[in-house]
Protein backbone atom coordinates (compact mmCIF):
# COMPACT_ATOMS: atom_id res chain seq x y z
CA UNK A 1 0.00 0.00 0.00
CA UNK A 2 1.24 3.79 -0.54
CA UNK A 3 2.42 5.13 1.74
CA UNK A 4 1.02 7.94 3.63
CA UNK A 5 2.20 11.46 5.21
CA UNK A 6 0.48 12.59 8.43
CA UNK A 7 -0.90 15.76 8.02
CA UNK A 8 1.43 18.67 9.59
CA UNK A 9 -0.26 19.86 12.78
CA UNK A 10 -0.78 23.37 13.89
CA UNK A 11 0.40 24.88 17.17
CA UNK A 12 -3.02 24.56 19.35
CA UNK A 13 -4.17 27.61 19.94
CA UNK A 14 -4.80 28.72 23.89
CA UNK A 15 -6.49 32.08 23.43
CA UNK A 16 -7.85 34.90 21.11
CA UNK A 17 -7.15 38.67 22.02
CA UNK A 18 -8.71 41.39 20.16
CA UNK A 19 -7.55 45.00 20.41
CA UNK A 20 -10.49 47.05 18.27
CA UNK A 21 -8.73 46.45 14.81
CA UNK A 22 -6.59 44.10 15.36
CA UNK A 23 -6.41 40.24 16.65
CA UNK A 24 -3.12 38.24 18.84
CA UNK A 25 -3.52 34.23 19.06
CA UNK A 26 -1.17 32.88 21.62
CA UNK A 27 -0.36 28.89 21.68
CA UNK A 28 -0.18 26.46 24.22
CA UNK A 29 3.66 27.00 23.23
CA UNK A 30 3.53 30.49 24.56
CA UNK A 31 3.86 32.37 21.19
CA UNK A 32 1.96 34.43 19.58
CA UNK A 33 0.67 35.70 16.09
CA UNK A 34 -0.90 39.09 15.41
CA UNK A 35 -3.00 40.38 12.20
CA UNK A 36 -5.50 42.82 11.67
CA UNK A 37 -4.30 46.78 11.57
CA UNK A 38 -0.68 47.40 12.29
CA UNK A 39 -1.30 50.26 14.33
CA UNK A 40 -3.87 49.17 16.64
CA UNK A 41 -1.46 46.12 17.29
CA UNK A 42 -1.78 43.71 14.60
CA UNK A 43 2.20 43.75 13.57
CA UNK A 44 4.17 42.11 16.39
CA UNK A 45 7.04 41.79 14.62
CA UNK A 46 8.62 44.44 16.37
CA UNK A 47 8.96 42.10 19.72
CA UNK A 48 8.26 39.23 18.27
CA UNK A 49 11.74 38.12 19.36
CA UNK A 50 10.92 38.87 22.48
CA UNK A 51 6.86 37.12 22.98
CA UNK A 52 8.21 33.52 23.42
CA UNK A 53 6.79 31.98 26.86
CA UNK A 54 3.71 34.36 26.68
CA UNK A 55 1.65 33.20 29.83
CA UNK A 56 -1.09 35.94 29.64
CA UNK A 57 -2.11 38.75 26.90
CA UNK A 58 -4.41 41.45 27.16
CA UNK A 59 -5.35 44.57 25.10
CA UNK A 60 -6.80 48.04 25.01
CA UNK A 61 -8.60 49.96 21.96
CA UNK A 62 -5.29 50.06 19.93
CA UNK A 63 -2.88 48.04 22.15
CA UNK A 64 -1.22 44.65 23.40
CA UNK A 65 0.50 43.73 26.31
CA UNK A 66 1.88 40.19 26.90
CA UNK A 67 2.99 39.11 30.41
CA UNK A 68 5.94 35.85 29.81
CA UNK A 69 6.75 33.60 32.08
CA UNK A 70 9.99 35.52 33.16
CA UNK A 71 6.96 38.19 35.06
CA UNK A 72 8.17 40.81 32.20
CA UNK A 73 6.04 42.96 29.94
CA UNK A 74 6.23 42.98 26.32
CA UNK A 75 3.75 46.13 24.41
CA UNK A 76 2.89 46.52 20.78
CA UNK A 77 0.62 48.88 19.14
CA UNK A 78 -0.49 52.35 19.21
CA UNK A 79 1.21 54.22 21.80
CA UNK A 80 -1.68 56.63 22.96
CA UNK A 81 -3.04 52.69 23.98
CA UNK A 82 -0.74 51.64 26.24
CA UNK A 83 1.64 50.10 23.32
CA UNK A 84 4.72 51.95 24.33
CA UNK A 85 5.58 50.94 27.67
CA UNK A 86 8.92 52.00 27.77
CA UNK A 87 8.59 54.88 30.50
CA UNK A 88 8.13 52.31 32.87
CA UNK A 89 9.64 49.15 31.40
CA UNK A 90 12.09 49.02 34.49
CA UNK A 91 8.94 48.43 37.54
CA UNK A 92 7.55 45.74 35.09
CA UNK A 93 9.15 42.92 36.54
CA UNK A 94 7.76 39.92 38.33
CA UNK A 95 4.38 40.93 37.04
CA UNK A 96 1.47 38.98 38.28
CA UNK A 97 -1.35 40.32 36.17
CA UNK A 98 -2.40 42.73 33.80
CA UNK A 99 -5.44 44.78 33.45
CA UNK A 100 -6.57 46.59 30.62
CA UNK A 101 -8.64 49.86 30.11
CA UNK A 102 -9.89 51.63 26.87
CA UNK A 103 -6.52 53.06 26.29
CA UNK A 104 -4.40 51.77 29.32
CA UNK A 105 -2.76 48.99 31.13
CA UNK A 106 -2.62 48.35 35.18
CA UNK A 107 -0.07 46.06 36.61
CA UNK A 108 0.25 44.28 39.42
CA UNK A 109 3.79 42.99 40.45
CA UNK A 110 4.71 40.36 43.06
CA UNK A 111 5.77 43.16 45.24
CA UNK A 112 1.74 44.88 45.00
CA UNK A 113 3.33 47.18 43.74
CA UNK A 114 0.78 49.16 40.71
CA UNK A 115 2.09 49.95 37.60
CA UNK A 116 0.58 51.83 35.03
CA UNK A 117 1.04 53.01 31.25
CA UNK A 118 -0.96 54.19 28.60
CA UNK A 119 -3.75 57.25 27.86
CA UNK A 120 -3.73 59.09 31.07
CA UNK A 121 -7.20 59.95 31.12
CA UNK A 122 -8.03 56.05 30.54
CA UNK A 123 -6.20 55.73 33.39
CA UNK A 124 -2.54 55.42 32.55
CA UNK A 125 -1.19 57.94 34.62
CA UNK A 126 -1.92 56.55 38.06
CA UNK A 127 0.85 59.30 40.54
CA UNK A 128 -1.79 60.82 42.41
CA UNK A 129 -3.08 57.69 44.15
CA UNK A 130 0.41 56.22 43.80
CA UNK A 131 0.58 56.27 47.75
CA UNK A 132 -3.13 54.12 47.95
CA UNK A 133 -1.28 51.28 45.41
CA UNK A 134 0.96 49.82 47.40
CA UNK A 135 1.16 46.24 48.87
CA UNK A 136 -2.49 45.51 46.32
CA UNK A 137 -2.72 41.61 46.21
Amino acid sequence: PPMTTPAPTAPSLRRLTASSKAFAATTLEGHVSCWGDAEFGGDCSMVQDQLSGVEELHATHGAFAAILKSGQVVTWGHADYGGDSSMVQQQLSNVLHVQASFGAFAAITGDGQVVTWGDADSGGDSRAVKEQLQKVQ
